[in-house]
């Protein structure tokens, strides 16, 4: 591809600016994409910070159009990838007039599966409410009129509804070449339609979930291509551990439970006493739920492996379960070839009794068992370093396990004549990426950041207001509401407060709900956990002068441009909770190479969620605003200037008065 064609596609007399009005040629955007294309060209690595308002989705996507590579496009969320594929790129393939074939390839969980509903539609135990009859009636409509089976494309049942656990397949459940409905199966279709498409939108599970099984040495989830580029790459490294690890919640194992008696009883009545069976096995999750009650005391309901208080009568409820299973597996392995649905109950407990082993190990003296018959896969877990922790609550159990370093197996994954390229607006500290770089092992990468072409000191005000008290005193919240209630009173648009924690949330929002009162606004004041996310941005967006409180789901993905949101307030900065078994693990590693945590990891972390938050104020060049900054931390201690310095350059003060009057000064630049 020639440089020149890159530049008349950007161009303002070019295709793009024919296609939309008002375009105008961002320079930003242009030499973002010849980046872009020199490392799809190499092939080589590239870190990309481009700041709010770059365009980086066009500037990635036009030269994958103009490459002739097969790529992959993976991104932060659902909502994105629906984005990409219903918007953006049947935009872009009409504007240049190029016939490229695009498809939308999700998780198996987001398929509806034509088994598992006519097996769940067809039980005799019936329905558990008036609510999932309806439910049922709706996807059986969906099911034969749809053409992708996508779970998204059903509007009238929520993504989340927990019907869909009992009519999409995993991959244990799947009976592959067994199944009746193969031919119609909606989740081979996508991956048909992947392997055939140039370009093929994922998100980053999606991604991950391929990586975790192509060291299994399953390979057959996700097409080989040219070039992967991951938008919303900040999100990366916590998406990568979490899949390179593993989690074993006890309402799996009550699944299989249920599975298994219910295949059982279908197909070999007479072989075993199924729901004694069963019923042995919800009485081993339900023994280890007793062991474990006393980390529903502890600080986040959780303990590490290393910190249980019940350790002893614990391992030994779960060394039951495990010779629980030993024995369940022995039992279907005789029966698997009978049906299917054996043969699915069987995989399930072979793959829950491998991941449940390897969270035992190392044992307490710091020793290795071996698993007869285990996978490289799971030895492979089994020789690297992480952490184990335990999360009881009132309806769940579950023990999780994640690496300390996700660098060496997420680069070696990297094809050798592959190019992959990482954009996000929040992937360096004032320029500097080597957190972001030495967390997935990018050694070899090219670094570059295109700053945001908003003009942000004439835009917004960075308000960090005096003489609050310190953010972990109890007076705190209170008097930070003080200082905000002005604003919400001024604003015309909506409102966002931000919290660290969900606790703050509560907290915030009633007080908030005081002031409003009190004061007579006729405002609607939301939080996080009433609704569902998308429901409460749907209504935050529409009401246009709502007040939404949320915590880690909202300080990202929210996009809200105009005069609908003219006030951020973010409570505290985001350090990672002190309890949170990862981030611990990370640090005890890091001080015991001599190392500084607080420096190498905790304030990288910290200064990219804050610039994730902030972001959400201003989003167009029309955009305006005032970000409220409650901790003082910011500005008065010295790794304040780090996180400060990682903010857009808004103009900045203490005052009161000062931040009202540019409140007051836009408004009426605006009216």
């Amino acid at each position: 591809m020639l440089l020149q064609e890159l530049d008349q596609v950007f161009a303002n007399d070019g295709p793009l600016a024919a296609s939309v009005s008002h375009y105008f040629l961002r320079q930003q955007q242009l030499e973002l994409a010849r980046s872009i294309q020199e490392a799809v060209e190499t092939p080589s690595v590239l870190v990309a910070e481009a700041g709010t308002g770059t365009g980086k989705t066009w500037a990635y996507l036009v030269p994958l159009f103009l490459s002739g590579r097969k790529a992959l496009v993976s991104t932060g969320t659902r909502t994105l990838q629906d984005q990409l594929f219903k918007r953006d790129l049947p935009h872009l393939r009409k504007a240049l007039s190029m016939s490229l074939n695009v498809a939308l390839l999700k998780g198996r969980g987001n398929y509806a599966c034509h088994y598992y509903f006519e097996k769940y539609e067809n039980d005799e135990r019936g329905f558990s409410s008036k609510q999932e009859v309806e439910q049922i009636r709706i996807i059986q409509q969906f099911i034969e009129r749809s053409k992708t089976g996508d779970k998204s494309d059903l509007a009238e049942i929520p993504e989340d509804a927990p019907i869909w656990h009992r009519v999409t397949s995993t991959r244990e459940s799947c009976l592959g070449q067994d199944c009746p409905y193969i031919n119609e199966c909606f989740v081979l279709k996508a991956r048909r339609k992947a392997q055939e498409a140039d370009i093929v939108v994922v998100n980053h599970a999606l991604f991950m979930a391929d990586l975790a099984l192509r060291e299994e040495g399953i390979t057959d989830l996700l097409p080989e291509v040219d070039v992967v580029v991951f938008d919303e790459a900040h999100q990366l490294p916590d998406v990568a551990t979490r899949f390179l690890g593993t989690t074993v919640s006890m309402h799996q194992v009550n699944d299989l439970a249920h599975l298994v008696e219910a295949a059982g009883l279908a197909h070999a009545k007479g072989t075993a006493d199924w729901s004694a069976v069963a019923g042995t096995l919800r009485q081993c999750v339900h023994d280890l739920r007793l062991q474990a009650a006393p980390i529903q005391q502890l600080s986040g309901q959780k303990s590490t492996f290393h910190d249980l208080p019940n350790a002893a009568a614990f391992d030994e409820s779960l060394e039951a379960l495990l010779d629980r299973l030993d024995k369940l597996i022995k039992l279907l392995d005789l029966l698997k070839e009978h049906h299917p649905d054996l043969a699915a109950a069987y995989k399930t407990a072979l793959q829950l009794r491998a991941q449940l082993f390897v969270w035992t190990q190392p044992d307490r003296n710091g020793k290795n068992a071996t698993l007869p018959g285990a996978d490289s896969a799971t030895i492979q877990q089994l020789e690297q370093e992480s952490v184990r922790w335990v999360e009881h609550g009132a309806t769940y159990l579950r023990l999780h396990r994640a690496p300390l370093s996700v660098a060496q197996i997420f680069s070696r994954y990297k094809g050798e004549d592959q190019s992959w390229i990482f954009t996000s607006a929040t992937l360096s500290v004032h320029g500097n990426f080597n957190h972001f770089v030495h967390q997935l092992g990018l050694w070899e990468a090219r670094v570059e950041v295109w700053p945001s072409p908003f003009n942000y000191p004439e835009q917004a005000l960075l308000y960090v207001p005096q003489q609050l008290p310190v953010s972990s005193s109890a007076e705190f919240y209170p008097k930070f509401i003080e200082q905000l209630v002005p604003f919400i009173e001024k604003a015309q648009g909506g409102v966002l407060v931000l919290s660290t924690t969900l606790r703050g949330v509560d907290v915030m929002a009633d007080l908030i709900e005081e002031q409003v009162k009190r004061l007579g606004l006729k405002r609607l004041v939301m939080r996080q956990g009433e609704r569902s996310r998308q429901v409460l941005l749907h209504d935050f967006r529409s009401k246009a002068n709502a007040i939404l409180v949320g915590s880690a789901s909202f300080w990202e993905g929210i996009d809200v441009p105009g005069d609908a949101l003219t006030v951020v307030a973010i409570d505290k900065l985001p350090f990672a909770p002190p309890d949170d078994p990862v981030l611990e693990a990370r640090i005890k590693a890091c001080r015991d190479r001599g190392g500084n945590p607080f420096i190498e990891y905790q304030l990288p972390e910290a200064a990219i969620a804050l610039k994730q938050g902030a972001g959400r104020l201003i989003r167009t060049e029309k955009d305006w605003g005032v970000l409220v900054m409650g901790d003082a931390r910011l500005v008065e201690k010295p790794y304040g200037k780090v996180l400060w310095r990682g903010l857009p350059p808004f103009t900045r003060t203490r005052n009161a008065q000062q931040a009202l009057q540019f409140y007051q000064n836009k408004k009426h630049d605006k009216a």
